[in-house]
């Protein structure tokens, strides 16, 4: 689940920080570095779990709603959300009932937000569609949790407020570990047993490398890349340059002289990207001039045995 994208995110922050803070111990910040990833499988496993929170909130309200039928003698209310079977698989799941056992139930702690958003989900058009509709399939129900979490769950800024305050690491990784969530909803089918897995915290243990080689090579490499920096531009100018800037381009190239399977271009729109996202409003194509120049630099002094392709 944690992806080049999400490393590269936690690689400009941890080495932005590494270079700042006086304490320079490469260990304890490589340390620091697969916690923060760590994390961001916690976050995916308690994004899931929350789908799993609110329809126990929901199980709750519903068994409260057949409770006062029953005293007064009126219709019982639907079971069909609190019987999605989408949802119900989530909670045998496994990976996700072993994850959650070892560790903290987030939701357990804020009940009272679960609750707040099980009362919109309840008052809004999807979930009323929902109901009404005779179509009890499992393709249903799923497509229900997708559009839910696409609805209140991927863009809320008061269940960004909840997480910031549980963990300062998930700031900025959210939006990336949405799209796995919803892949992994997607990838669920009426045949997923209490075995089927979520996805794994690293693809392979290639990408697990990747985290600590590219931080490595741009800690203990940055006077060289620096002078990369230098050959590459004669009006080259650190005062003029914000200092995020820099830390981009030294991991940009530590990654192109450490990977020689990821394409130049690749790497450029890569941290052409995290420059619009971390730096100043006009880093991204100051960088991306800088990345071409370095990079064409390196291949022309036959530092850097690649090809240059389109930059688009």
């Amino acid at each position: 689940m944690i992806n080049r994208e999400l490393i590269r995110i936690k690689e400009v922050q941890l080495t932005y920080a590494y270079f700042q803070n006086g304490n320079h111990n490469i260990d304890k910040a490589e340390k620091e570095l697969v916690f923060s990833l760590s994390k961001s499988y916690h976050l995916y496993n308690y994004l899931l779990q929350l789908i799993v929170a609110i329809t126990r909130m929901a199980k709750k309200q519903y068994d409260v709603s057949c409770a006062r039928a029953q005293r007064e003698g009126t219709e019982l209310p639907s079971s069909k959300f609190v019987d999605n079977k989408f949802a119900i698989q989530l909670m045998m799941n496994n990976m996700l009932s072993a994850f959650i056992e070892s560790q903290k139930n987030i939701w357990e702690d804020n009940a009272e937000f679960v609750r707040k958003m099980y009362l919109q989900i309840e008052q809004s058009e999807v979930y009323q569609e929902y109901m009404a509709s005779e179509d009890d399939s499992y393709d249903a129900d799923r497509e229900l949790w997708r559009r839910l979490y696409r609805l209140f769950i991927q863009n809320n800024d008061d269940l960004d407020a909840v997480l910031e305050e549980i963990s300062l690491y998930w700031n900025d990784d959210k939006d990336v570990v949405d799209t796995f969530v919803l892949k992994t909803i997607k990838r669920f089918t009426e045949m997923s047993s209490e075995k089927e897995p979520l996805l794994p915290e690293y693809k392979d243990e290639e990408d697990r490398e990747f985290a600590r080689k590219l931080f490595r090579a741009c800690v203990l490499n940055a006077d060289q890349y620096q002078k990369y920096m230098s050959e590459a531009s004669l009006n080259w100018d650190f005062s003029r340059l914000a200092y995020m800037d820099v830390v981009i381009m030294q991991l940009a190239i530590a990654e192109m002289l450490n990977f020689p399977n990821i394409p130049v271009n690749v790497t450029i729109n890569e941290y052409v990207n995290l420059a619009k996202v971390y730096s100043t409003p006009r880093s991204g194509g100051y960088i991306n001039g800088m990345l071409d120049a370095i990079a064409r630099h390196l291949i022309e002094s036959g530092k850097m045995m690649k090809v240059m392709g389109s930059n688009d």
